[in-house]
């Protein structure tokens, strides 16, 4: 018998009330054969939105990391679209764990040539466009604006979703955007809804990004492959 593959949603904050939200976001994603279960660090802040919350909670996730490995899941999808604790981890684990921006980000870049962030607050617009400068995206990014809403407030999804759309049209317009990655985690069952707005409004297909199942997508991948982190950057630390 085919022995299902094992992945652990790791959410790097100290609460569980998100957990529905965010498993509700990958179900669509979740193949036949793969087992999920979701975990949640039990110290640290309750919420990431800035680099003070984002370091505080990173040594958590690193220690949780290596308790879902030792249970023995294939790897880890954590939902944090700044990637919370996911290098250090990768210097303790031997199973793939990937976080939101770099897999959101070439989701887009396999879609289009130019991408925009819809992050949540101000608090968070300096570190994530750090991501782009990490990973050499430059050239291929038109913009970050954020909808000035706390992650507490994600739940309200139709004022969610109009602040997201108003905010897409002006970095489609005014910045050059082809395609929007929602640059938060908790933008559940918001991604295909700007979508189906953005074409309406514009009458041309625009792509938006929803970086859990971008995330969840390409872990399932890395593990199909047997690849894991390189130790030729991330040294072993035992």
């Amino acid at each position: 018998m085919h022995t299902p593959i094992r992945i652990c949603v790791l959410v790097p904050v100290a609460t569980n009330q998100f957990n529905e939200m965010i498993m509700r976001a990958v179900k669509p994603v979740v193949p036949p054969d793969v087992y999920v279960e979701i975990r949640n660090i039990t110290s640290g802040n309750p919420s990431i939105q800035n680099r003070t919350n984002w370091l505080q909670n990173g040594i958590p996730v690193v220690e949780l990391a290596q308790a879902i490995e030792k249970d023995g899941f294939d790897g880890i999808w954590l939902t944090d679209f700044d990637m919370c604790g996911v290098e250090a981890a990768r210097e303790v684990i031997d199973i793939p764990i990937v976080g939101g921006f770099p897999t959101s980000a070439s989701a887009s870049l396999m879609l289009s040539q130019r991408f925009s962030i819809i992050t949540i607050l101000e608090s968070t617009l300096a570190m994530q466009r750090e991501h782009v400068h990490t990973y050499g995206m430059q050239d291929s990014f038109a913009s970050i604006r954020a909808i000035d809403c706390p992650v507490a407030n994600l739940e309200d999804e139709d004022s969610v979703v109009t602040k997201v759309f108003d905010l897409a049209m002006k970095c489609i317009r005014e910045d050059g955007a082809q395609s929007i990655l929602l640059g938060c985690t908790g933008f559940v069952d918001v991604a295909t809804r700007v979508s189906n707005l953005l074409t309406e409004a514009l009458g041309a297909y625009v792509p938006v990004i929803d970086p859990n199942q971008a995330g969840f997508s390409f872990l399932v991948a890395l593990i199909r492959m047997r690849a894991r982190p390189s130790r030729l950057t991330y040294s072993r630390i035992r």
